[in-house]
């Protein structure tokens, strides 16, 4: 089966900070699962609507000074809900677009 992604994506596990969900601000932690320029799966305590605007926080690794964390601060969509096995705790995964960023400071 041929890939039909548009943008490669990288398997990263890093830390993800759920900020805003349409208009209501949120602070829910997660983590992604992979990443690419054009969008990023993480998981989720919670399902999300599909279509739904949100606003997320990725932490990447500093380099050399681990002291220094660099934060991504990001808005899409959400594009894929996948909930795991029902009688299961496991966190959802969340499929959302990348559509605008920015890096923040501090």
């Amino acid at each position: 089966m041929q890939e039909k992604r548009k943008a490669t994506r990288f398997e990263l596990k890093l830390p993800l900070e759920l900020l805003r969900e349409g208009s209501a601000p949120v602070h829910r932690a997660g983590e992604t699962c992979n990443l690419s320029t054009a969008g990023v799966l993480f998981t989720s305590p919670t399902e999300l609507p599909i279509g739904q605007p949100i606003e997320y926080l990725i932490t990447l690794p500093g380099g050399k000074d681990e002291s220094v964390k660099v934060r991504l601060r990001c808005m899409g969509k959400v594009v894929r809900t996948v909930r795991p096995n029902i009688s299961t705790v496991n966190p959802v995964s969340v499929a959302a677009t990348l559509e605008r960023y920015e890096f923040v400071r501090g």
